[in-house]
């Protein structure tokens, strides 16, 4: 049983380590839960910031829903950073909804945002809670972009764009946890909403695009299709929604997207057990230990959201640093609400429908993480 509100699911990784240390930060108590709790021990001392002077317990736990259901009874939130979601957060949803938890990831593929939705979000309504995946730099910060873009009278569509410097997939900055996350997508091909009804990606689509904030256009993916087009789908303002996000090293992603295809050739139809192998060995090969602590001299990011009515136009744009870091930040603030049972919305909702853009906005502009601007076009 937790001893404190908020549990860090995944503390020896690198994300759970970020989400800990803005905990500590907001003077939140937290329970820490690994697999393997000397290594959690260990990792945290040498990574967590502050933590000599936070208040905390480490718990070790299998991955298993009973087990975990155990241990997180008596929190209130719990932030799973376990991934890859598609195979690990099923479980994970399953057991903080059995303890009474509100639940947070920061996961974006589309597969493992439509079966919470499926499975749980009506159970998660009926019991009171937030079900919110996807809070994380990646997805939150173009969503902020799209809810600043539908404050324009007409809006109805959007084209967002996720660009990023710094985290590289085979340099120093990406996660092995988002390598294997980026991998794992080839298996499940993502979509964007068309007049209400999301329609796949065609296997080998891309984008070129262009962002006045840059000087080169950079080559972006579909990355799964993100999860902007699950949350829209049944907004009522929304009619389309099409995502994208690109590093902003162009040969590195194009490396990904001609992966990408070489699995659409030659591994898409081979058994799950050979997959697995080939994702394991790419994950290997590219991304063989934890990256080091961001820095805002490097990490730098652009999220854009082009709307679109029958006649208005509008570019909202948010710029940031140190992604990573920023998800920990978000995740402290939907902590910070959630334990103050501000919450506007239960059941299956993103933090922008649940604790409002405006508020998930300020709390990154006033940390220096995040600054927004919004332009009619």
């Amino acid at each position: 049983m937790a001893k404190y509100p908020v549990v860090v699911y995944g503390a020896s990784g690198y994300t759970g380590m970020l989400t800990m240390d803005w905990l500590i930060d907001q003077k939140i108590p937290f329970t820490a839960v690994a697999r393997n709790a000397k290594r959690a021990q260990e990792m945290m001392a040498q990574r967590v910031v502050g933590l000599e002077s936070a208040t905390y317990e480490i718990v070790e736990c299998p991955h298993e829903v009973e087990a975990l259901t155990a241990v997180f009874k008596g929190a209130k939130v719990v932030c799973n950073t376990v991934g890859p979601f598609v195979n690990f957060g099923l479980t994970t949803a399953e057991a903080a909804l059995k303890a009474g938890c509100h639940y947070l990831d920061p996961a974006g593929e589309q597969e493992h945002i439509r079966a919470l939705r499926d499975q749980f979000g009506e159970l998660y309504r009926q019991a009171g809670l937030l079900l919110s995946p996807s809070l994380a730099y990646m997805y939150t910060f173009a969503e902020i972009a799209a809810e600043l873009a539908l404050e324009t009278p007409g809006i109805d569509s959007l084209e967002t764009a996720t660009l990023t410097r710094g985290p590289r997939v085979g340099a120093a900055g990406v996660t092995v946890g988002s390598t294997a996350t980026i991998f794992e997508g080839f298996r499940h091909p993502g979509g964007y909403l068309w007049e209400k009804e999301l329609v796949p990606y065609a296997p080998n689509t891309s984008f070129n695009v262009v962002c006045p904030s840059l000087l080169e256009s950079v080559f972006c993916l579909p990355w799964g299709g993100t999860s902007l087009p699950i949350y829209f789908q049944n907004d009522g303002r929304v009619r389309s929604c099409m995502s994208c996000v690109g590093f902003y090293d162009n040969p590195v992603m194009r490396t990904v997207h001609a992966l990408g295809q070489k699995w659409e050739a030659e591994y898409k139809h081979l058994p799950k057990e050979q997959q697995d192998a080939v994702i394991q060995n790419l994950v290997d090969s590219t991304t063989p230990s934890m990256p080091p602590r961001e820095r805002s001299t490097l990490q730098r990011t652009v999220d854009f959201a082009i709307g679109r009515g029958q006649l208005s136009a509008v570019r909202a744009t948010v710029h940031g640093i140190t992604p990573y870091i920023a998800t920990g930040a978000l995740h402290a603030a939907a902590a910070v609400k959630l334990l103050d049972n501000d919450v506007a919305k239960v059941g299956f909702a993103s933090s922008s429908k649940a604790f409002g853009h405006r508020y998930m906005l300020g709390f990154l502009e006033q940390r220096g993480l995040a600054r927004a601007t919004i332009t009619q076009l």
